[in-house]
Parts: structure tokens; C-alpha cells; sequence
């Protein structure tokens, strides 16, 4: 999972519910997952074997292939291309090269060099190995477009041919997960306007959370862009030539020739007002060299079979991702192999077993059921999004996703959190599922972090299909556990580290009850005769 650490809030949410006693598996219940086997798998996944299994390494090829043998052996129908487990997917790894970008303020009365990496950044393109942009300026705001939310900073100004100048974030009176979608459609707002250029502005508030310097630290690291089958970057907008994050300290001679100052615009935010869009009456050129590295790496996926003949050509998809972030560079440390047992060994492990019991149960579901290991989720999802644009079977037919990502089983949880339970009718199978186990389903103690667009099943939501994925709550069963503090404590200390490893002291029971849970919540969604279906209300019922 791609996660922000929220230590205070896991501490200080461990009140949201009374802890319950454990109820017994349904009677009702002919299979259960088994702590062994999850362990099993856990413990070779999370293994320094597969060196942290990096997109692209041979370690997650080992990954996969574990995957590939464990579907094979319980006779799933291959999903993947020409008949295999495989949908093997092409990225483009794209390096700016050293000393090439280029950010430069044409003031009309001057032209003013900005520094690379103490008052700029600037990423490498997906397109071009040389890329250069010289246009005037444009101030869009936040760059936001939303009819629902009454927003379009591109009103009453032209922006094709020119480059825009945005400020980082969103508005606060936004909701949390349609702000986050919104905020990542920022460059194809500008790009379907015709802008040839994006500029990023830092702001005084977000130096606050997260400072220029923090982000400058990691300018260097690669950028990863799936390819599509004939060989295209996905979502790297052409016309958009010259993308730059630029620092407010060293954003005045863009505003040299404003009628609103740079400070003005400040104290509209400080106020929480909407700036308005504006020219800016500057030219900026943008120039940078960027080198490219072709690699491979696969989804692995495979099909139970649904039982009704009316039913069986729908799908409810079952994702985890088996990719993490491979090996540490940093040199202090003597463990460098970032195992990610919890993230995510854990979720792959509830999704083998999870297949398992359906392979197993007394009465193959109705729907069928299609399980996928993404890959690249460490590298924003794409593994996911890949197959969202290509799927091996018919996207309008996968009625919804279980996605499995990162459950913390740490402790023996008395509550989950259903990250999309409150957009569709999916929540209502949730709390179902959950309630035969004597768990609770809790509200969201975290609505800031968005987690909803932050893991694999946001690629398919975009796509329309309604999603659903579980963590383990805040609120422990035993007075002598805080499920909170060792939440918290995990993303603080071990969280996209070489310490989330087979070391920690994970409790497979606790695994078995959240595999349970997920289990029943896809069986009766394959066993619906009616479709999930968004709330009328929900944001994410008709995206753009």
C-alpha cells in the first residue's frame, strides 16, 4: 500500500469502538483458512531469497512464479495472455540525466536561471530523451476541474499553447477521497486544454507537512510508466512537454508582472479562498535529457469457474499485489532487503488461501471468481491499471473487486475498516461478512490519508467497477493488546523498511479471521442474483 505514516491517529482512535468478544466461525461454515498455510506462504513470499521483490527483479519473477504454482496446483483456469497464468507487462524506467534540466523566467526586463534541486525539481520524461518548452504563463489555481463540486480554475483563460502554473493541493472544504481523485487528474485538466507545460507550485502550507527539501531528496529516484501493447507510455500526455515542482521562495519572478502578488495569492489560501486564474505575462523555458531502460515484469491471474450458467461469464475480482520495493540503499543500516511481509506478503498469502477455500467449499459460487496478483503497486499502481486497460476478460463483466492490500496482523483485531464501504452496496456485504466473526466494520479514522484512490482497486473504480478493501481496526479484542498503538507503531517504525519482515510477531489467527471475513464477503457477492451497484450519491458512480 502507498501510505502516508499516520502514527497520532492510529494512537488516539483505539476508542472509536468497545472491544467484543470473538464469536465462533458461522455453523454454517464448511471451510475455513488455516493459519499454517498462511504462514507457509507468508514466510517464503517475505523471504531475503526474494530480495524485497522489486518490479522488474528476479526476486518477484520468483514471486510470481510461487503464484503461478500454487494456482496451477489448485486447478484455476489460466487468466492471463496465450493461455498462460502470465499477463507479462513492458515499462519504460525513465532517468533524468545529470546536470540537464533546465528551469528559466523570462521577465521581459530579465531572464532569471532558478537552481535544479534547492528551488526546483524536475522528473524525467516517458517520451523524450530531449525536451524543451519555451511558451508564456498562465495561474490556474489548484488547476481543479469539477461540475459536482462547482470548480473550473481554467474559466474566462486560454491555456493552449502556454504553460500553466498550479498550486499544490486542493481546496480544504473538499472531501478527502474526491479531492484526492481530482488531484491526480490535475495534468490532463491542463493537457486536455491544450497546455504544453505544467509548473507545481509549493506553498507555505504544504512546507509545513512536507518540506521542499524533503521532496528534493528524492528527485533522483526513477520514474516507471507502463507500456502499452504497441509500445505507448500510459497517461504521459504528449502535448505536455515540460513538467516542473517549483519551491514559493523562488517563485517571485513568475508573479513579476502579475496584477496579484505572490503574497496576495498566499493570503487568499491562508483564508481559504479560491484564487482566481490568471495571465501572467512571463515566458518560462523548460528543458531537461532523459535516459530509458526497457523492463519487464507480470500480473499473474487465474479463474474459478462459476456454477450458474446465467452468472458464470460475471466476475468478482480478487486483487492483492506481490510487488514491493526491493533492496535499501542506505548503507547505515546491515539489513538491506526490505522483505514486506505485512505489505505485501500478507494480502498475497489471504488471496492464495482465500482461492483455496473457494476451490474447496461444498458449492462453487455462482459468479465466477478471478484472482490477480498485480504487480508495480510500489510504482503507483500500475500493475493494476494495466490490466484495467487490458483486461484478459471483459471489464464490464467483473462486477466488483476485493482488493487485499497490507492487512496488519499484529494483533487480534475486534473491528475492520472498509475503505469504499460507504460508496455502493458493497458495505452491506462487509458488515454481514465481518458479523459472523463477532467484528465490527468502524467508520474510517482517517479520511486525510484518502486511502480509497491509494491502492489497487482505484484503477478499476475509475473504470466503473465498484471496490472494497479491508484493514484490521484499531480496537483489539484483549485489554492486554492495544490494536492502535500497534497499528501506529508498525507505520512508524517498520512501514517500507527492511524490519517489515517474518521477524515481527505476527499472529496467523488473526490472519485466519480477516482471510474468513474477505472469503465470505466475495462469496456473496458471487452469489447475488443482483449486480453491486454505486450509491445514487457516490462521487465515484459516474467518473469523467
Amino acid at each position: 500500500m502507498r501510505i502516508r505514516t499516520l502514527v497520532g491517529v492510529a494512537l488516539l482512535s483505539t476508542g472509536l469502538l468497545a472491544c467484543t468478544e470473538q464469536a465462533a466461525a458461522p455453523a454454517h461454515a464448511a471451510v475455513s483458512a488455516d493459519a499454517k498455510t498462511l504462514q507457509a506462504h507468508l514466510e517464503f513470499l517475505a523471504s531475503d531469497a526474494l530480495e524485497g521483490r522489486d518490479t522488474g527483479s528476479r526476486g518477484h519473477e520468483i514471486a510470481a512464479q510461487y503464484i503461478v504454482s500454487e494456482f496451477k496446483a489448485l486447478g484455476l483456469q489460466p487468466a492471463g495472455d496465450d493461455g498462460t497464468y502470465y499477463q507479462r507487462i513492458k515499462f519504460r524506467r525513465s532517468s533524468l540525466k545529470e546536470g540537464s534540466a533546465n528551469f528559466i523566467v523570462d521577465t521581459g526586463a530579465e531572464q532569471v536561471e532558478l537552481e535544479f534541486g534547492k528551488e526546483f525539481l524536475m522528473g524525467p520524461s516517458a517520451y523524450a530523451e530531449k525536451s524543451e518548452v519555451t511558451a508564456p504563463v498562465v495561474f490556474v489555481g489548484y488547476g481543479l476541474v469539477s461540475e459536482e463540486f462547482g470548480l473550473n480554475d481554467y474559466a474566462n483563460v486560454d491555456v493552449d499553447g502556454k504553460i500553466v502554473v498550479m498550486l499544490s493541493g486542493r481546496p480544504a472544504d473538499l472531501p478527502s477521497e474526491e479531492g484526492a481523485h481530482l488531484n491526480s487528474s490535475k495534468t490532463r485538466f491542463a493537457a486536455e486544454r491544450g497546455a504544453v507545460g505544467v509548473i507545481s507550485l509549493h506553498t507555505p502550507a504544504r512546507e509545513e507537512v512536507r518540506p521542499f527539501k524533503v521532496s528534493a531528496m528524492y528527485q533522483r529516484a526513477p520514474s516507471v510508466t507502463w507500456l502499452s501493447p504497441d509500445g505507448e507510455p500510459n497517461l504521459a500526455y504528449k502535448n505536455i512537454v515540460g513538467s516542473a515542482y517549483l519551491d514559493y521562495q523562488a517563485a517571485e519572478p513568475l508573479f513579476a508582472n502579475a496584477a496579484i502578488s505572490l503574497d496576495e495569492i498566499f493570503a487568499q489560501l491562508e483564508k481559504e479562498e479560491q484564487p482566481k486564474p490568471f495571465e501572467l505575462a512571463v515566458a518560462v523555458t523548460m528543458s531537461r535529457a532523459s535516459e530509458h531502460e526497457e523492463i519487464s515484469s507480470p500480473n499473474v491471474a487465474g479463474i474459478l469457474p462459476g456454477s450458474d450458467p446465467d452468472l458464470k461469464d460475471e466476475f468478482v475480482l480478487y486483487t492483492a499485489h506481490s510487488d514491493h520495493i526491493g533492496m535499501t540503499q542506505d548503507l547505515s543500516q546491515d539489513d538491506h532487503i526490505n522483505n514486506g511481509a505485512m505489505d505485501n506478503a500478507s494480502g498475497v498469502s489471504v488471496l492464495l488461501e482465500t482461492a483455496r477455500m473457494f476451490v474447496e467449499a461444498e458449492q462453487a459460487p455462482k459468479r465466477s471468481i478471478l484472482f490477480l496478483s498485480v504487480t508495480a503497486e510500489e510504482r503507483g499502481l500500475l500493475g493494476a491499471d494495466y490490466f484495467a486497460h487490458f483486461p484478459t476478460v471483459p471489464l464490464q463483466q467483473i462486477v466488483a473487486n476485493v482488493n487485499l492490500d497490507m492487512p496488519v496482523l499484529l494483533y487480534d483485531f475486534a473491528d475492520v475498516i472498509a475503505f469504499g464501504s460507504t460508496h455502493s452496496t458493497l458495505g452491506e456485504s462487509v458488515a454481514e461478512a465481518a458479523g459472523q466473526y463477532g467484528i465490527e466494520l468502524s467508520e474510517d479514522p482517517m479520511p486525510e490519508q484518502a486511502i480509497f484512490t491509494r491502492s489497487d482497486h482505484y484503477p478499476f473504480v475509475k473504470k466503473g467497477v465498484p471496490a472494497v478493501f479491508l484493514m484490521t481496526g484499531f480496537t483489539a479484542k484483549g485489554e492486554e493488546e492495544n490494536g492502535g498503538e500497534i497499528w501506529g507503531q508498525f507505520f512508524a517504525e517498520h512501514y517500507h523498511r527492511p524490519s517489515d519482515e517474518t521477524s515481527l510477531p505476527i499472529n496467523y489467527q488473526a490472519g485466519v479471521v480477516f482471510t474468513n471475513i474477505n472469503y465470505e464477503i466475495g462469496k456473496t457477492i458471487a452469489n447475488d442474483p443482483d449486480r453491486p451497484r454505486w450509491l445514487p450519491d457516490s462521487f465515484f458512480a459516474d467518473l469523467d
